[in-house]
């Protein structure tokens, strides 16, 4: 019996001696194991950091990315703006040089029409005479006053010519006397643009028409008496539009 019992207790101790040596063994290991899995806890602590760490980046470049084209974009349009308007400043730059040329050119211009007016008006029909010089002398001012700019001046012969053109355009009559042997008659003018002037004194008794070639008036017949009255009539708005038989030109070609 004491033999069994030291055999139990010396396979006792057999298997508690190899169980310490075994844990003795197994330890280093299990330490290193868990060192391990603790590293790989960090490192996929790290690998999922550095992940969204690039995921951000990425983010971040895709962001500035589209900001860049934006920009590229917006710097495309304002270039085309911006040769635009260098395009337009080229371009008003040369108007505006044309611009001083033709100020430079219309004192003289403006100066030579007036003249020419002015000529026509002494050669013309002699019809409110005292209007037109008045205009033309107006006018001459502008062109002489230094304060008065080139553009105004233009403007006012310009006027001159117009008002000048209209009266080719127009029925006429208006009071007026002229000299008739000698003597001052009051009358009526009677005036067709450009194509013929007659007068005819208040008590219709005489009509004379304007010779242009010889500047002067002559007597018409009397079968111009009635056709004068009626065209003053119509030229005062008393009468209807009507045919009328007149002198042109020449006046005293029709006696």
């Amino acid at each position: 019996m004491k033999r069994l019992w030291k055999t139990i207790i010396l396979t006792t101790g057999l298997i508690l001696g190899s169980s310490i040596v075994i844990s003795d063994q197994i330890q280093p290991l299990l330490d290193v194991g868990e060192k391990r899995q603790k590293a790989e806890k960090s490192s996929q602590a790290k690998i999922d950091q550095m992940d969204d760490d690039t995921s951000l980046i990425v983010n971040e470049f895709k962001t500035v990315s589209k900001q860049i084209e934006g920009l590229r974009v917006y710097n495309a349009q304002m270039k085309q703006q911006i040769d635009r308007q260098e395009e337009r400043l080229k371009e008003i730059d040369k108007t505006m040089k044309e611009a001083q040329v033709m100020q430079r050119q219309i004192p003289p211009f403006t100066r030579r029409m007036l003249s020419g007016i002015e000529t026509s008006i002494e050669l013309d029909l002699p019809f409110h005479l005292s209007e037109r010089k008045e205009r033309i002398a107006f006018a001459k001012a502008a062109l002489d006053n230094p304060t008065v700019s080139p553009a105004e001046g233009l403007r006012q012969v310009l006027e001159a010519f117009e008002v000048e053109g209209e009266y080719g355009r127009k029925l006429d009559s208006y009071k007026d006397s002229i000299m008739i042997d000698g003597e001052l008659r009051e009358g009526n003018i009677l005036r067709v643009g450009r194509l013929a002037m007659v007068f005819q004194t208040a008590d219709e008794t005489q009509t004379h028409g304007w010779n242009n070639k010889t500047r002067s008036w002559e007597e018409l017949d009397g079968s111009y008496r009635n056709p004068t009255r009626k065209g003053i009539r119509i030229a005062n708005r008393l009468a209807t539009v009507d045919l009328l038989e007149l002198p042109l030109q020449n006046a005293g070609e029709a006696k």
